[in-house]
């Protein structure tokens, strides 16, 4: 079935009455700070019980870390690195927003790519996300997200492509899911494959906020596909990929357990009289993560109320929950890049309260700039990219680099 036919129809959005839900915030903050905080929406003041209290961080990112952690280099030399694919024997692809995957072999980085891809990279646009197929060590398939230029006008697109024996080549399979809204800034990008062998695939509002709301847009979505770019029957909306709704502009999350998501969102940058408040919010098939009808630690019938908000702008990049041993202390929480404020994030969930935080923590504060991709390898390790060489941060000689996070 081809995806861009999706059934024809309209889900209309309701009035939403809206209502603020308990919020974990510093006592320092006076009243006026958090009458501030309220919406033009009729908000009213109210305690939640039917919602997670969302912790809401008022000043800064939070604490220094407690555990000792240090970066140590991979590879450099690559060019805004934004995703990585980890293959059976070691072997990592990697995707450079200009367009080029890359092969890291033994520790080392192969000088000509392995794919070339004809995209368009201005702004936030451009090679994007990548992920190998379930069963790669038999049929040899990867994924990437890009943007491309379609008869002068410009899509954002998933592709699978088929690595060559040897690994220093590939070739275009087939177009998974076309059409995909883009504009200059909020263009998702992650894909990731699922403990149910599907394709989930975070998308950008395209700078237009109501599409998050419209089922019948992959704007501002997490979207599930089968590996052939079919809808899988459970999917909560019948004939469609779309399987969480009322995102801004994710580029991580990861599962919790099989059916249970923490997925990262950019807050706005002053569209709707509105900026700051990055999010992690806890999702589940046919969640509504609230954008733009709420954001803070707002809450709303029907929608989800963040389980985190930052007020300054993070904002996230990738995001993995960390599941190795070297850093003992950080089994089980989400690990964040982030890109403007150049750290790492840990969020630790309370484990009887798991939408709730139980702390968060600020590590590497500017030491590699901006850190864009969060992953864990087969080796139990946790990798992310810098992403210096992007227009927004200062580019070294050595250009962006892949780092492995250990003790």
């Amino acid at each position: 079935m081809n995806l861009t036919r999706i059934v024809a129809g309209k889900l209309l959005v309701g009035m939403v009455s809206l209502g603020i839900s308990s919020c974990t915030v510093p006592t320092s903050e006076s009243a006026n700070a958090n009458n501030q905080e309220q919406t033009t929406a009729q908000v009213s003041q109210q305690t939640s019980t039917k919602n997670q209290a969302c912790t809401l961080v008022k000043d800064g990112f939070g604490s220094k870390g407690r555990v000792n952690v240090q970066a140590q280099e991979v590879v450099t030399g690559l060019e805004v690195p934004w995703g990585i694919a980890f293959l059976p024997n070691q072997d990592m692809l990697v995707t450079e927003r200009p367009g080029r995957v890359r092969l890291v072999r033994d520790g080392k980085l192969v000088q000509k790519p392995v794919a070339t891809i004809d995209v368009t990279d201005s702004g936030e646009g451009g090679l994007l996300g990548i992920a190998t197929h379930p069963k790669f060590a038999e049929n040899r398939l990867f994924y990437v997200y890009y943007t491309a230029d379609r008869n002068g006008s410009q899509v954002n697109r998933v592709e699978r492509w088929r690595l060559s024996e040897n690994g220093l080549s590939a070739s275009s399979d087939r177009i998974i899911l076309d059409d995909i809204p883009v504009a200059v800034y909020h263009n998702g990008g992650r894909i990731r494959f699922g403990a149910d062998g599907m394709l989930y695939i975070g998308t950008g509002d395209a700078r237009d906020p109501q599409s998050s709301q419209d089922v019948n847009s992959l704007a501002g979505k997490i979207l599930r596909v089968t590996p052939d770019g079919q809808i899988p029957q459970d999917n909560p909306f019948g004939k469609n990929p779309v399987y969480i709704t009322g995102i801004r502009n994710t580029q991580g999350f990861d599962w919790r357990d099989a059916s249970t998501l923490w997925v990262t969102d950019h807050g706005p940058s002053g569209e709707l009289g509105r900026s700051g408040h990055d999010k992690v919010s806890v999702a589940r098939a046919g969640d509504n993560l609230g954008w733009p009808t709420i954001y803070r630690c707002e809450s709303g019938e029907g929608l989800v109320t963040p389980s985190i908000v930052w007020r300054q702008a993070l904002p996230p990049g990738g995001a993995a929950i960390y599941t190795g041993n070297s850093i003992p202390e950080w089994k089980g929480s989400l690990i964040i890049s982030t890109l403007r404020s150049e750290h790492l994030q840990r969020v630790a969930f309370n484990p009887q309260s798991p939408q709730q935080v139980q702390l968060h923590e600020v590590y590497l504060q500017g030491k590699y700039g901006r850190l864009r991709e969060a992953i864990m390898g087969p080796d139990g390790e946790l990798y992310v990219t810098t992403s210096n060489c992007d227009g927004r941060g200062s580019c070294p000689s050595q250009q962006d680099k892949i780092l492995r996070i250990t003790q």
